[in-house]
C-alpha cells in the first residue's frame, strides 16, 4: 500500500505524485466499438447541477467513466463518499491519491437530499479507499445508507465498498445498515494483483465477499473485474469459479481504459464477441446475473440490473 502525505500547499501538485516519475506507457489506438460521444444533453446538465449545488463527489467524474453522458442524462449518479483523494495508489485508477481531508459530518444528510431531488429509485454510493480511518470509512457509509432511507424509504441502495483491510469489525458495520447490493470489485486476476491493485489482497477480497453472505444472505452480493490488463481467459474463469465458491449473485466484466500514460497500458481490446462469450460461461457457473461488454462498469444500467437480480432470485427460488 502507499500512502502519500502532501507536506506542500501547491495547487498545482500533480493528480497522481506517485506516478509522476513513471515512464509512459502507450496502448494501442481505441477499437470503434469502445468509443463513446461527449456528454452535451440538457439531463446530463441537469444532473451536474445538483451534484455541484450538494458538494457532492462523483465516481463517474473522479475516474472519468466512459458512461457518464448516458448515467447522467437519465439522472444516474454513482455518488463517491469521503472525499475525493484516495489513500492507495492503484495502477488502473483515476481518481486522485494522497492524504485525504476529514470526513464531512453533513456528507450522508447532502447525499440522501441529493437522492431525493434526482428522483431516484436505485442509487449506488462507492468511496476511495480510507486506510487513514480505523475503520476505514465503514461507519460513514452506514450513515450515508441510514440518510437515504431516511430521506427516500422506497430507494433501493447498492454499495461498492473498499475492503476494509485490517479493519476488524468494519464489515459488520456495513452490513448492519442493510443495504440492498453490496458490491466489491476484485478488479482483476490474482497474477495482475502486484502490478494493478499492490494495495490489496485477492484472497481477502473474496472473503470479504463470503462474510456478506454469511452475516446476512439476504443482500445481494456483486463483484467485477476488468479485462486487456494481461490476464489469459483461464484466470477470468477461476475467477468466476472463486466469486460462486463465496456465492456471488452478480458478475460485471468490462474492458480496462488507460486514463493517462502513466497509468497501465492497456495489453489488448477484447472485442464483444469475447464478452459473449463470458457471459455464457459465467451463468452456466451459476450467478443470477452477468453483464459483460466493452463498456460494462459496475454501476452501468444498475438499476435496471437490479430488477432484472431480484426477478432471477425469485425465479430460483420457485
Amino acid at each position: 500500500m502507499v500512502v502519500i502525505v502532501d507536506t506542500i500547499s501547491n495547487p498545482l501538485r500533480p493528480r497522481h505524485p506517485e506516478k509522476v516519475n513513471r515512464p509512459d506507457s502507450a496502448s494501442p489506438p481505441k477499437p470503434d466499438w469502445i468509443r463513446v460521444r461527449a456528454p452535451n444533453t440538457r439531463g446530463y446538465a441537469d444532473t451536474r447541477n445538483i451534484v455541484r449545488a450538494n458538494g457532492l463527489h462523483t465516481v463517474c467524474e473522479e475516474a472519468g467513466c466512459p458512461n457518464i453522458g448516458e448515467c447522467w442524462d437519465k439522472k444516474h449518479a454513482t455518488f463517491m463518499i469521503m472525499g475525493d483523494t484516495c489513500t492507495r495508489a492503484c495502477a488502473f485508477c483515476n481518481v486522485k491519491t494522497g492524504m485525504p481531508n476529514a470526513l464531512d459530518a453533513a456528507e450522508p444528510h447532502n447525499v440522501g437530499e441529493a437522492v431525493a431531488k434526482l428522483g431516484l429509485a436505485h442509487v449506488v454510493i462507492t468511496s476511495v479507499d480510507r486506510d487513514d480511518l480505523t475503520d476505514g470509512g465503514a461507519e460513514h457509509f452506514a450513515q450515508t445508507i441510514r440518510a437515504i432511507r431516511a430521506a427516500c424509504p422506497s430507494t433501493t441502495i447498492e454499495i461498492l465498498t473498499p475492503d476494509f483491510l485490517r479493519k476488524e469489525g468494519a464489515l459488520e458495520v456495513v452490513v448492519a445498515a442493510k443495504p440492498d447490493v453490496f458490491n466489491h470489485n476484485l478488479e482483476t486476476v490474482p497474477s495482475c494483483y502486484l502490478t494493478v491493485r499492490p494495495g490489496a489482497r485477492y484472497f481477502h477480497s473474496i472473503r470479504l465477499l463470503q462474510r456478506v453472505k454469511e452475516l446476512d444472505p439476504t443482500i445481494f452480493t456483486k463483484s467485477g473485474i476488468m479485462v486487456g490488463l494481461g490476464e489469459e481467459r483461464h484466470e477470468v474463469q477461476q475467477v468466476m469459479d472463486d466469486l460462486r465458491s463465496a456465492d456471488v449473485d452478480f458478475l460485471t466484466i468490462g474492458q480496462y481504459l488507460q486514463p493517462t500514460r502513466k497509468h497501465h497500458a492497456v495489453m489488448r481490446y477484447v472485442p464483444p464477441d469475447e464478452f459473449s462469450s463470458y457471459e455464457k460461461v459465467a451463468y452456466t457457473k451459476g450467478f443470477l446475473m452477468v453483464s459483460a461488454s466493452p463498456l460494462t462498469r459496475s454501476s452501468h444500467h444498475a438499476g435496471e440490473d437490479f430488477a432484472k437480480l431480484k426477478a432471477a432470485r425469485a425465479a430460483n427460488a420457485r
